[in-house]
Order: C-alpha cells, then structure tokens, then sequence
C-alpha cells in the first residue's frame, strides 16, 4: 500500500510537472492579413513566410525566437527587377504571387510560389526564390520560373537522395531542376478526401513514411486540413479514416476557414504548425483583417498520424522556446514615425502593386505624389486610370480589431479634384477614404458628382468621407475644411471599434479631436472583391483623372508628417477581447 501511495503521488507530480510546463498563448499570433502561412526552424530561429498577392514587396518573411513574437526581417519580392513588369501586366483584381512554401536546405533558403497574372487567359507561372540570409532585406535571388500548367499552391521537397519534388494542386507531384527550371513528368498522387479545391499541399518524411497534408473544401467555412501516407513518394497514398485532422467548419467557433496549414519542429523535437484563420464567427460577414496565421501544437508519434490542436483565441501545448531577440519592429508593436528626409520607408509599409515613383521621404515628410488614377479606378482601357500601373498609396496592414491611427498631412491643393487622405483598403472595389480635396461645383472626384447651392464662391476645400462598396451604394459626403485650418497641417485619424471605423479631422494646431466625418462598418471591407487579402491602412494622393499623360499637370504634392499607430485590443472570441496578443 506505501509502495501504491508513492507511486501514485509520483505520477501525480511528473502529470503537475508536465501540465506546469505547457504555454497558454493566444492566436493569432501573426495577426492582420497573413494568409497561407509557411514556416521552418533553422538554429533555433523560425521563419516563415505567407501570401501577398498583388501586395508589393511582396512574400513577407518573418522570423522569431519564441513563436510568439514575429519580426518582419525581408521581402522575397522587394524588386520590380526580379519580375520584370509582371505587376503592371497582371491583369486579375487578385492575382500576384500565391500561397508560398518556405524551406530550408543544404544551407539555404528556398520559397516556392506562383504569379497568377490572368484568370481569362489562365497565365500562371512558377517561381523559386533562394537566399542564404534572409535577414537580408534585399538579399532574396531573381526566381527560377518553371510550369504549372494552371495548377497553384507548390510545395517543395528534397527526398534522401536529393531529388526534389514539386507538387502543387491537384493533387499532382512533379521534379523539378532548379538549374534548368524544367519539370518532369506530372502524377496525381492523391484527390483529397472528395471536398472542393485540393491544394496546398506539403510533403513531409518521417518514420519511413511519406506523409502528404493539403488543404480542401474550397477557401471559406468548409476549408480544412486532411492528410495521407505512403512508403513511396509517388503514391499510393492512404487516407487517414479520422480526416480532417484540422477544421473549424460546421462550428460555432469565432476563428473560422481554418486551413493551409504548414508543420515543423522546434529545438525539443516538439511538433507545431501554422495554419491560416478568419476571425469571422460562422457568420462569416465581419473581417477586415482576412486571413490571419494561427499556431497550433501538435503530437505525432512514431509511426502514428499527426494529431492537431483545434485552433482557439486561447490556446495550451507545448512549452515555448524562450524569447532572446529584440532586432527589428514586432507584427503587433505601436509606431509614431516624424518622417524626415533621414529615415526610411518602414519595412512593413507596402503598396497594392509595384508603385510608380511616387513616395519619397523629404524635409517636410514622406511625400506621396498624386497619380492620375484614384483608389477606385476607372473601369475602361486606360491603364492609367484603372490603378493597374500602381496607385499613389502607401500603408501597413491593420493587425489589431481595435486600433487608433493617424496622421498629419500638409496639403494646399491648387487645382480641382486634387486630392490626398487616409483609407482603410482592401481592393480597388472596396475601400473606405477620408480626403481633403479641392472642389467646385459639378466638380467629379471618386466617380461621384458634387453640387453647391452657391456658384459665386469658387473652388474651396472639403472633407471627404468615401465608401467605395462592391456590395452596397456608394457613398461620399462632403465637409468644408474650416478656413483657419488650410494653412497648416491637417490631421486624419481613423478609430477602429472592432467592427467599426469611425474616422476625424482635426487642425494640428488644436489639441482635442475635431470633426468627426464620418464612420463605417468593417463589413464593407470584409470579403467581396477582397477574399484573399485584409486592410491596408494608409495614405494616398490622387488628381482623379486630370490631365492625358500618366502625370498629374499640377503636382501638387501631400507631405505625411507624422504617421502614428497604436493597438488597443484583440478580439479572440465572439466575447472576449485582449489587450495584446502575447503569451500568457
């Protein structure tokens, strides 16, 4: 019986010594629009990488010491030169580089991807990127191309005798020479388990097994994570009886279209993944951010299939790795830049294309140069009006629900229908804008016409509050910008409150907000034109069109002086909010 009484006090102390050391930490833990996330662990470090589309620099690359705390450290796409043109040419609303896969080997770093540049032609090409430092901001090579034949998502695999695989959607299976950038001869090696869209897939060897995880269902609420096995690369491939082994579909739960998951291992031997998530809820009408990354823990014994924590705001696994870096600015992190002739466009800053020269930084700020085409675009064959030769825009992914921005803009336009402000953007289709614009009647700015009751006062400078919506009406509402404010610097703010924005003008020289212009729902920038993507949160100018060359004739340049964001919470569930999202 003491013997009995001790050996259950024992294993009752090493199940307290275990559970003592498991983490609580909350998703996501790369919050903001970060979708297909693909990770590797290299000497203690993890990296990974997620789509960006048409987004320019493009690929973003992460890296962190504890899984928690992401730096952004390099762009694979920083540019124009490793795509020559490819931007400008690409004709779909969300096409650009999709769904990367990120590995590491033989002392190098690999990212797979494709550029889809038209769905009416079905243009779509491969391309693998490599660097030996991606602490290198521009240290990513010009990418081999290789074909796809239509099919997205490769993942790349480096089998014992160093043969190395593509496979891509499908679920098809190819070699592939880096050297030449040719393909062998393309196997379907697996169907899924019958849900729409297989693709992402990842190949994994462990235990002597093959073990092929994709993603299918289609991208929204039925999307999951299934996986097989065989002892031969090329199939056949077994079906695991228990898939999905990842999913949040037909649920209640707030982080939902849970898939395209990636696994690794740290430096214990423990197994995680990443995966992409919506924090939508089931109703699915509500997330700015799109597709965020989310961490789960994973247990995969010896020649057992992999089992998959279900991804919640608030998650328990393994022990973390210890926190050691401080280099570089954290996915989550506030920032209040004085933008001077001396700093540099932050990295995080991106553009929806490659931009024309039109952001530089100056004495008086970061300048943004008007383009003849505006956030919306005009729908018709000039290149230069649809947005497709870049827009003047500029701005960081929103990553918090809850969030102050704003910024300090010098602007004295001096010919009609200029225009500079701030947008919370997530297509051409669906944005939502605070301006300061020069007006008359009659005058025609974001495709809307204006009309004065009084024809005798010239043009005069207003506030303008846009809702540009595939979905709904749009609209604008105009604000005369107080006379006393003109001469100096104005400042926009956008306040966000989970699912609403509501956005304010303010005269610098004042020290309370001002004018509240305007507010909108999140939903208007949730899905529709933008499924793939999330917010964009920053600044542009535009002429609206003036003009017949692709310059605006009058130039009239908005200085952004002071850029300022700060987050003030997470939501993690349909009812629980935090301040930020960190281990517990």
């Amino acid at each position: 019986m003491q013997l009995l009484l001790i050996l259950g006090r024992a294993i009752a102390l090493c199940a307290w010594f275990a559970l003592s050391r498991n983490s609580t930490y909350y998703n996501p833990v790369l919050s903001g629009w970060h979708s297909d996330p693909s990770c590797v662990h290299v000497n203690r470090t993890f990296f990974c990488a997620t789509s960006s589309f048409l987004s320019f620099p493009g690929i973003p690359i992460y890296a962190s010491d504890d899984l928690i705390r992401w730096r952004l450290i390099s762009h694979v796409w920083s540019r124009d030169s490793q795509l020559p043109g490819v931007s400008w040419n690409t004709t779909a609303t969300q096409g650009g580089l999709y769904a990367p896969t990120l590995r590491y080997h033989n002392g190098e770093f690999y990212v797979a991807s494709v550029h889809i540049v038209s769905t009416v032609d079905i243009e779509v090409f491969g391309v693998v990127f490599r660097s030996i430092d991606p602490f290198d901001v521009g240290g990513w090579s010009d990418p081999v191309r290789f074909e796809t034949t239509w099919r997205i998502d490769p993942d790349l695999f480096w089998d014992d005798d160093d043969t190395l695989y593509v496979a891509t959607s499908g679920i098809f299976l190819q070699t592939l020479d880096l050297d030449a950038g040719t393909v062998g001869n393309s196997i379907n090696i697996w169907n899924g388990t019958g849900g729409e869209s297989p693709e992402g897939p990842h190949i994994y060897k462990k235990d002597s097994w093959y073990y092929l995880m994709i993603a299918e269902g289609g991208t929204a609420l039925n999307h999951a994570v299934t996986i097989a096995r065989s002892k031969d690369i090329t199939g056949p491939y077994t079906s695991y009886h228990q898939n999905p082994v990842l999913t949040n579909r037909g649920s209640d739960e707030y982080f939902q279209t849970i898939g395209h998951a990636d696994l690794f291992q740290d430096a214990n031997g423990n197994w995680w993944g990443m995966c992409l998530a919506t924090r939508s809820g089931p109703e699915y009408e509500v997330y700015p951010m799109g597709r965020e990354a989310a961490l789960f823990p994973v247990t995969w014994e010896e020649d057992e299939w992999p089992v998959m924590q279900p991804i919640r705001g608030v998650m328990s696994g393994w022990e973390l790795p210890s926190n050691t870096s401080s280099v570089g600015l954290l996915n989550t992190d506030p920032e209040n830049y004085h933008f001077g002739a001396d700093i540099e466009v932050p990295l995080h800053f991106v553009y929806p294309r490659v931009p024309p020269k039109t952001v530089a930084m100056t004495a008086n700020g970061m300048q943004v140069v008007p383009t003849r085409s505006n956030l919306t675009g005009a729908r018709d064959e000039d290149v230069e009006l649809t947005g497709q030769h870049g827009i003047g825009f500029i701005g960081r992914p929103q990553t918090h629900t809850s969030f102050e921005f704003r910024v300090d803009l010098l602007f004295t336009p001096q010919a009609v229908q200029e225009e500079a402000g701030v947008s919370i953007f997530l297509t051409q289709y669906d944005h939502i804008d605070l301006s300061v614009t020069l007006l008359d009647d009659f005058t025609n700015t974001s495709h809307t016409k204006y009309h004065r009751s009084r024809r005798d006062e010239g043009p005069r400078m207003y506030f303008n509050f846009h809702i540009q919506s595939s979905a709904n009406d749009t609209v604008s509402q105009l604000t005369p910008v107080p006379a006393d404010w003109v001469t100096h610097a104005i400042r926009l703010e956008i306040i966000a409150s989970n699912t609403t924005y509501t956005l304010y003008a303010s005269s610098v020289l004042e020290t309370h907000r001002g004018i509240q212009v305007g507010q909108a729902q999140a939903r208007i920038v949730s899905g529709a034109s933008g499924s793939f993507v999330g917010s964009v949160i920053g600044g542009f100018a535009t002429c609206n069109g003036a003009g017949t060359t692709n310059r605006c004739p009058h130039q009239d340049i908005a200085y952004f002086q002071t850029w300022r964001y700060v987050g003030l919470g997470q939501q993690i569930s349909s009812d629980v909010f935090v301040n930020t999202p960190t281990a517990l």
